[in-house]
């Protein structure tokens, strides 16, 4: 390993409020993880719950009530945490396999959006300790699945750059959907409007699928006009891609990530600068939708309109740049939060921005949630980007923030210099959180059979949201399947793990272009404690120079170690080169890592006579 620049931290401080909640919320959920884990899962780690579960739903959430784990531990959560998370992603998988959602460890078909809440977990996995060779091989082969490496799974096509269905995954493209795909989702979208508004004898406000004769002839058009072809949602499986290339760097996933998003780029500058939703198998715009641009799988119009693809196209934008350094690859996102905000209309002092395009036209005005335009500027501290955060108004309404929605309003008006109670509230706010989480377990006497998808993560007290924007200065990633985009992150060397060291607090509390300031604190009375900070999540920044008081030091390294002396702290001023490294997971010391090739399955294609045996 290169050397590692260290500075040693001498001056005692009293540490602050925010320094001495964060150690307790950290505790806390130490504890409460593990006694969550105790009350829903048997000993193997697998959901104690329902014999069967048919349909396509329900992994993803099921993963997505312990995907916090993984994220805990790499903002300071125990090893005791990190090795639950593996467990029970272990367990989930093989429950679910067992359920028939889940097929060679990966779903076998659903659309990104559910991929992208499920596979978060691994992303997280790979930053907590990237030499488990089991993760390694899973992320080749889950990459395979979309690259084109894989015969069973072809969901890429690489002439027309588009993947065959919005439903895929480890069987491949789901270019028919049964009945049975959907018999677990039929009273959820008994509630929502009908995908069409030509559907015959069927209500377009509200479809009730509840229905076998309504249900019968919305499938059958699902099937004709959603089924086959690609639509934007898609993007977001540039993270698993990214996730792949993070062990390795292997040049075939950054090709694929940049050419696949360029595809997407192209066609909108052809359809005039509106993103299409629909894509047919010849690459044809509104092939399947008599010419429409709207009315694809999780487009303009059903179920959500656009919250969907402006998360994809920003998604995939950020992927991108961590890849090249070059902010135009978020151009495609900006586009198209421009162009809805171009559409908008004044209301009671709001913007409003149409969220659906019917047949009728633009529709479903509402407010732009302010995460969309916070995780553009995060990503390219460019001015033109803040801009598009100050046009909204009332940012201090964005305070609800603080504990439930994941719209990261409150922590941009922190670093920002706009909120300088952030810190307090938040941590307060967060054990407020778990101890109410705690209260719903408690008071859980239900039957589990009764249980739905949701039962876990309703209850989830392990709530790491707070500590990871307080200790990385980035916001919360994206929900449905972005990675991690902040300016820092710390291990500790003398316990070989991600997260902070015991007794140690970190805060980011100003970021600007290029720069950032981070504050440490050493609670230990007796005992010194080292950090060894990142530049980035995945290493993809480059420190270059830090003051503190009124010395300046040169750098050039993607980590930086700090040694707090009892009862110390430090207040860095850090400047940073930003997206000049691949991303990569990484530790900041020697591992001893046997890198082997990927297991090969066995294929009918051999023949075990042909094996020599014992070779």
């Amino acid at each position: 390993m290169p050397q590692i620049p260290t500075i040693e931290a001498t001056q005692y401080v009293s540490p602050a409020n925010w320094a001495v909640q964060q150690r307790r919320l950290i505790g806390m959920m130490n504890q409460v993880g593990i006694a969550f884990v105790d009350r829903y899962t048997r000993s193997d780690g697998t959901l104690i719950w329902k014999d069967n579960w048919p349909g396509m739903d329900g992994s993803d959430d099921a993963y997505e009530s312990f995907w916090t784990f993984p994220l805990f531990h790499l903002v300071g959560g125990s090893n005791q945490i990190h090795q639950l998370s593996r467990k029970l992603w272990d367990a989930i998988t093989w429950q679910f396999t067992e359920y028939g959602q889940v097929y060679r460890e990966f779903d076998a078909y659903y659309d990104w959006m559910h991929h992208g809440e499920s596979y978060s977990y691994l992303y997280y996995l790979g930053l907590c300790d990237p030499y488990i060779f089991k993760d390694r091989q899973r992320a080749t082969r889950f990459a395979g699945f979309y690259i084109g490496e894989d015969a069973e799974a072809q969901n890429y096509d690489p002439e027309l750059k588009l993947i065959r269905s919005p439903l895929n995954g480890s069987r491949g493209p789901r270019l028919e959907m049964s009945r049975e795909d959907w018999s677990t989702h039929r009273d959820v979208l008994a509630h929502y409007p009908a995908p069409y508004e030509d559907i015959p004898g069927v209500e377009t406000e509200r479809a009730n699928w509840n229905d076998d004769e309504t249900f019968t002839t919305v499938l059958g058009l699902l099937n004709q006009r959603m089924a086959k072809g690609d639509v934007p949602l898609n993007l977001t499986a540039t993270s698993l891609i990214l996730h792949a290339y993070a062990y390795d760097n292997a040049p075939k996933y950054k090709q694929w990530i940049l050419e696949y998003l360029e595809a997407w780029q192209q066609r909108t500058g052809q359809n005039g600068g509106i993103m299409p939703d629909n894509v047919g198998l010849s690459g044809k715009i509104g092939e399947n939708m008599d010419g429409k641009w709207w009315g694809g799988y999780y487009g303009w119009r059903w179920p959500h309109g656009a919250t969907n693809l402006l998360e994809s196209t920003l998604i995939a934008g950020c992927n991108a740049i961590m890849l090249t350094g070059d902010d135009r690859y978020l151009d495609l996102a900006r586009s198209q939060q421009d162009l809805l905000w171009s559409l908008g209309r004044a209301e009671n002092g709001n913007w409003l921005i149409p969220f659906k395009h019917l047949d009728s036209g633009w529709s479903s005005y509402g407010t732009m949630n302010p995460n969309l335009p916070i995780q553009l500027w995060n990503t390219s501290e460019s001015e033109s980007d803040l801009e598009r955060i100050k046009r909204q108004a009332n940012p201090e309404g964005w305070d609800s923030s603080l504990n439930g929605r994941d719209d990261n309003g409150a922590w941009f008006r922190y670093v920002t210099g706009d909120f300088p109670d952030f810190p307090d509230r938040l941590l307060a706010a967060n054990i407020d959180h778990v101890c109410q989480k705690l209260e719903m377990i408690d008071n859980d006497d239900t039957d589990p059979a009764s249980w739905d998808v949701h039962h876990w993560q309703a209850r989830n007290p392990v709530f790491p949201k707070g500590l990871l924007q307080l200790t990385t200065g980035g916001p919360t990633a994206v929900y449905h399947g972005g990675v991690l985009n902040c300016r820092v992150r710390h291990f500790d060397p003398v316990k070989k793990q991600a997260g902070l060291p015991e007794d140690v607090s970190a805060l980011v509390d100003r970021v600007s272009p290029g720069r950032f300031r981070l504050q440490l604190v050493n609670l230990n009375p007796m005992q010194a404690r080292s950090v060894v900070s990142l530049a980035g999540a995945f290493g993809e920044h480059q420190f270059r120079q830090f003051t503190t008081g009124d010395r300046t030091v040169s750098v050039d390294s993607k980590w930086l170690q700090i040694d707090l002396q009892p009862r110390c702290g430090i207040t860095l001023e850090i400047e940073t080169d930003r997206f000049v490294n691949p991303p990569k997971y990484d530790f900041p010391w020697e591992v001893v890592d046997e890198k082997l090739s990927p297991i090969r399955l066995r294929t009918p294609d051999i023949d075990p006579g042909s094996v020599p045996v014992g070779g």
